[in-house]
């Protein structure tokens, strides 16, 4: 019999034994199996999957296949977990913990009463409805292969089978130091079936980082991609007490290593632990309970270890997509591409645990994806949505504007025409299904064709958060008639606190509250702006270890500080003004928000790539300039050569420059007088003096991850750009008081 046929009939089958076992009351209060059914069950499994036991494989590698007493004892399901309701009502439970095996009182409330339940539980409810279906691509010698849902539920119990076997700790870690890959993805299931904490590290963390991050969260196993990775846990196993075993998914070590181990290696480790021995420990696991850490990119002092519990994860994948219209595999598989650090929660919440709720279809891009790969990727895969950094979407933004100036005169203006009459009915009529026949028209001809150059041909919803984009960002793609969706939410609560979709929609804004959960602004100004507090059921547990800094980010009633400015407009639209932290207070005393100041800069000067307000503590306001330029191809760094929109700028101003060194080396009178003048300009719509910028400079070189400017979702680190360009910011004073 067809493999294929086998896993829909073992899924048939399971599927019926499931829901007979299901009582009326729900999933929220599953009854055990009899003796009797429990053994009719298990032996109906067992003569389901023997046939295929030698089809099914064991890792993404190597294509071995999986046992049949493997197959076997996998399948034999653990029941799913009741939860004691009484549990979840007990004061003295507190909101927040800093211990890694703490529990928390969960925030159900009449608002937000859904039930909670573990990931294993969300994983095994997903089995049953979409255990046929892909749920893993992956390319291989250029070749799409795809895991089931099945295969996959099967390859992260074997996996959590060889991190106990390795001696995986409760509530101590699983890191993983590697690229998107379907091994990231059953590792970090593995670790949270074998009762651990799943904590990613950014693969361009120094070997220090690493030490930090794996010593915090005493990492029993740390799992990597490659040798390059492999190299930094070797420069710091010493200093790391608790790690007892590496894995390496990608690449294999040039010699064999103690306590090293390939993933082929370790998921056969696994066959020696029962199934009895995982069912086990999955039964005695809580909703309550941390399974995740993400730790903070420190741009201020060491990162900060945010403990997610499995409700965090779980009602966070399933009410928090369902915000942003995330459809389930029932109405339409929904298929995205991994690319973002899952060690961001926005990726891990999107790709990883989101994608196991839904049934939806990830596909994994190459490791250079953000060098230029991507576009390929999309355009094989053509997801159904998409989520990106807003520099993902500005340099998706550039490279079509590069394409467009190296076209051909009539091309050109063809697009050109289509994008403006359709940003013109985007902003005139955004909330209109009724399209003019101009803007149907352009988009038939024009951008329809753009779209699927790019990959997005069945795209339909197009999403960004961790960072604030421009509104020329936003025009532009509104102008290619496709809306970008904002989220808003921090670590601490999960990804995904304010959602915007094709039915919350409002330009500029971050959406509105997910229901379910809560909002306030605190100390509101004349404007309305105050701080962001959240409340609900994507709250964190606490910082790990630090519980001086869980107090500060957590008020005595439960509420979480988020140190974001905001307002909400009346229909309850959030829209971020910036950061406390980053507010400049002047010496004149003034408060100034550097974010709108810096956006209305970039939006007057397309030459612009990053713009810096300088302020505080000081007698005026000043500002560091970047200029766009492309990047290296084989390291993502900035070079020297302008970008195609930048040279057009540099054109239209009536200067031949094509490079950065060419500007600043020697201070190009035309680009200098035409930033001068776009300067002034912003300085007239300003509120008052003490807005104005009076001191500006152009610097050398762009800000980038390796320059240290940028964190890994290319936020700016401004205290680093404060101390980097200490003397530059200090002559702008110093000449004042001579």
């Amino acid at each position: 019999m067809p493999e294929a046929l086998l896993l829909r009939s073992a899924s048939s089958f399971l599927r019926t034994e499931f829901l007979n076992r299901l009582p009326p009351g729900g999933p929220g209060c599953v009854h055990k199996l009899s003796f009797v059914r429990n053994l009719q069950y298990r032996q109906g499994v067992r003569r389901c999957v023997r046939s295929r036991a030698l089809h099914q494989p064991s890792s993404l590698t190597d294509g071995q296949p999986l046992s049949k007493e493997s197959l076997n004892h996998a399948l034999e399901f653990s029941v799913p977990e009741k939860v004691p309701k009484a549990q979840w009502d007990t004061p003295e439970e507190a909101l927040w913990t800093t211990r890694a095996d703490g529990q928390v009182r969960l925030r159900i409330d009449p608002g937000c009463a859904q039930p909670p339940y573990t990931v294993h539980r969300m994983f095994y409810e997903a089995l049953d409805k979409y255990g046929d279906l892909r749920a893993l691509g992956f390319k291989r010698q250029d070749k799409w292969e795809h895991i089931s849902y099945s295969q996959y539920y099967l390859l992260s119990r074997r996996a959590a089978k060889g991190f106990l076997k390795l001696g995986l700790e409760r509530a101590h870690s699983v890191a993983i130091l590697g690229f998107n890959s379907p091994d990231w993805f059953f590792s970090a299931v593995g670790t949270v079936f074998a009762g651990g904490i799943v904590t990613g590290i950014y693969t361009t963390s120094s070997p220090e980082a690493c030490q930090y991050i794996a010593h915090d969260c005493r990492a029993n196993v740390i799992v990597v991609d490659t040798q390059k990775q492999l190299e930094k846990i070797l420069k710091i196993w010493k200093q790391l007490p608790h790690l007892k075993a590496v894995v390496i998914y990608k690449e294999s070590p040039p010699n064999k290593m103690s306590h090293v181990y390939t993933m082929e290696e370790f998921m056969e480790l696994g066959n020696e632990v029962p199934e009895e021995a995982l069912d086990a420990i999955i039964d005695a696991q809580q909703p309550n309970q941390c399974c995740v850490l993400v730790y903070t990119s420190g741009t201020t002092g060491n990162p900060k270890g945010v403990m997610l519990s499995q409700d965090n994860i779980t009602w966070t994948a399933r009410y928090g997509s369902q915000a942003g219209d995330i459809q389930p595999a029932e109405v339409q598989q929904e298929v995205v591409v991994s690319y973002l650090p899952l060690s961001h929660i926005a990726a891990q919440i999107y790709d990883l645990w989101t994608g196991i709720q839904w049934g939806a279809q990830v596909c994994f891009a190459e490791p250079d994806a953000l060098k230029g790969s991507l576009v390929n990727t999309l355009r094989e895969v053509e997801p159904t949505s998409h989520m990106g950094v807003p520099r993902v979407w500005e340099k998706i933004m550039e490279r079509i504007q590069e394409a467009a100036a190296q076209s051909g005169f009539i091309r050109r203006k063809m697009l050109l025409w289509a994008m403006s009459v359709t940003l013109e009915q985007n902003l005139t009529c955004a909330g209109s299904d009724l399209k003019p026949f101009t803007t149907r028209l352009a988009d038939y001809l024009v951008l329809a064709k753009v779209r699927q150059a790019l990959g997005f041909a069945k795209c339909q919803k197009s999403f960004y958060g961790a960072a604030p984009m421009t509104a020329e960002t936003q025009h532009f793609f509104l102008g290619l008639n496709m809306r970008l969706y904002a989220g808003y939410g921090l670590s601490e609560t999960s990804g995904p606190h304010f959602m915007s979709s094709p039915y919350n929609y409002r330009l500029y804004s971050s959406g509105k509250v997910v229901p379910g959960c809560r909002v306030k602004l605190v100390n509101q100004d004349a404007e309305g702006i105050g701080e962001i507090c959240l409340w609900g059921r994507t709250v964190f547990m606490g910082y790990l270890n630090m519980e001086d800094k869980t107090c500060e980010a957590i008020d005595e009633e439960g509420w979480l500080r988020t140190g974001d400015a905001g307002r909400l407009d009346a229909d309850g639209f959030l829209y971020i003004t910036g950061r406390l932290k980053e507010l400049i207070i002047t010496a004149g005393g003034e408060n100034v928000p550097p974010l709108p100041i810096e956006e209305a800069v970039k939006t007057e000067l397309p030459i612009i790539s990053n713009a810096m307000l300088i302020g505080d503590q000081r007698k005026f306001l000043s500002m560091l300039l970047t200029l766009k330029c492309t990047l290296d191809p084989e390291t993502s760094d900035p070079t020297d050569n302008l970008t195609e929109q930048a040279v057009e700028f540099c054109q239209r101003v009536g200067s031949r420059a094509t490079t950065v060194s060419e500007i600043v080396g020697r201070k190009d009178e035309a680009v200098y007088q035409a930033i001068e003048e776009g300067i002034r300009r912003v300085n007239m719509n300003a509120a008052a003096r003490p807005y104005h910028i009076q001191k500006w400079v152009i610097l050398e070189r762009d800000f980038s991850i390796s320059g240290g400017e940028l964190g890994p979702t290319m936020k700016l680190k401004r205290l680093t750009v404060l101390e980097k360009y200490k003397d530059i910011i200090d002559s702008f004073y110093q000449e004042q008081t001579m």
